[in-house]
């Protein structure tokens, strides 16, 4: 079976092993998560400065190596690169199988952290590397979806295993064994190049403005509806509902994330130079249910409309990330943009947690301020869309929806 790219067909096992590669992205944090609340039982002499390592030091490090990730691919073999990357991802996985202390805990996951960061540009680069125009927008809708919904399945099955003994949660990470062997099969089709219509041969360096402006863009909508992961929890405790859905909350808005990663073809024709603004009004409706309503249903609509705004925007955005630059930068181009992704989930707790606490007497309720807050940037960020809607960043040029490919 061939694949149509837009620039010649490949084979459906080199579309798996791009798949594969996708479905890993998101992994790092995922083991930790279900076992934090029993560090201090499974590690009795750990630090609550140890226990903040193991979850944060990871993640700092993948935004570094994100970046250096995406500058090395310029000048070399991006197979070389990616595969070393889901290597040391791989060998640091079974290694926290057979950690015996928080010390080599937090090493070893800073390690995975590392390979993590290399993986993560690429993921997307292929997808930009082997497909164009409409092809691309399409795969990379699809590749967002199953980057959410291996978030989702990886991350009950971690909740699962977490209850039997707390070293397996750490399966999750041996995944990427599979996109590595996938890898060496991708090398048997190298990527054809750009056909001379492409808009990435328009350029002859990166447009840094554009990407400034996509950028900012990702990182303000990451920031808006991490709302959702971070606080959701303390809304649900606050209004005296079962623990439990929280829980269930946050994988609904990550399912919510994934579908339209099936659906972008139709959601851009339908909503056309709209698209932007659609979403980021479906954001902040969303929030504002969480905020403003305590049953259980307004909670479940919020997630789910403020993870389908989030979700239509996402591929868009890497997609307009490709074509800022030529061939040769698009992997440079974004890993910047997807560094907004983990800078946005370090700084949120840190830039929210004092505005509430500087705004949450004004009769919001500490825990409603966040998605209130939120809530109302995204509305602010839609009038600026609507406003600027032919800029690039926020709207969204006719090529894309006026034809339709096969």
């Amino acid at each position: 079976m061939k694949i149509r790219t837009g620039k010649g067909p490949i084979p459906l096992s080199a579309l798996l092993a791009i798949w594969s590669v996708s479905a890993v992205a998101s992994l790092p944090g995922l083991a930790v998560s279900p076992i934090l609340g029993d560090m201090n039982r499974i590690f009795p002499h750990a630090t609550d400065l140890e226990i903040q390592m193991l979850t944060s030091l990871p993640s700092l490090l993948v935004i570094p190596f994100v970046l250096l990730s995406g500058k090395i691919s310029e000048r070399r073999n991006k197979f070389t690169l990616l595969a070393t990357g889901l290597a040391l991802f791989f060998l640091s996985g079974v290694a926290c199988l057979f950690a015996g202390s928080m010390t080599e805990l937090i090493v070893i996951s800073s390690l995975l952290g590392v390979g993590a960061g290399m993986v993560i540009p690429l993921s997307t680069g292929l997808v930009v590397d082997y497909f164009t125009g409409d092809y691309r927008v399409r795969q990379l809708g699809y590749s967002s979806a199953i980057n959410n919904l291996t978030l989702v399945l990886a991350t009950a099955l971690a909740g699962y295993l977490a209850n039997i003994e707390w070293h397996l949660p750490f399966l999750v990470y041996t995944l990427p064994g599979i996109s590595f062997a996938a890898v060496f099969l991708l090398r048997r089709t190298p990527a054809a190049a750009e056909p001379p219509q492409s808009d990435q041969l328009k350029h002859t360096s990166i447009d840094w403005r554009k990407l400034a402006g996509v950028m900012a863009l990702y990182f303000a909508i990451t920031f808006l509806v991490l709302t959702v992961t971070y606080y959701v929890s303390f809304l649900v405790e606050a209004r005296g509902l079962k623990d439990s859905l929280s829980g269930v909350l946050i994988s609904l808005f990550f399912l919510a994330i994934m579908l339209p990663g099936f659906l972008l073809r139709r959601t851009i024709q339908l909503l056309r130079q709209r698209v932007n603004v659609v979403s980021l009004l479906l954001i902040a409706v969303g929030l504002a249910c969480i905020g403003s309503f305590g049953s259980r249903a307004m909670l479940v609509t919020g997630c789910l409309l403020a993870g389908f705004g989030y979700g239509v925007m996402q591929p868009l955005i890497y997609d307009k990330a490709a074509i800022v630059g030529p061939p040769r930068t698009s992997t440079l181009a974004l890993s910047l943009v997807m560094a907004m992704n983990y800078l946005a989930v370090v700084l949120c707790p840190f830039v929210m947690d004092p505005l509430e606490h500087l705004f949450g007497l004004v009769h919001l309720g500490g825990e409603r301020f966040p998605f209130l807050f939120s809530a109302v940037v995204a509305a602010l960020l839609a009038g600026a869309a609507w406003r600027w809607r032919d800029s690039f960043a926020l709207g969204l040029d006719s090529s894309y929806y006026a034809k339709r490919q096969p």
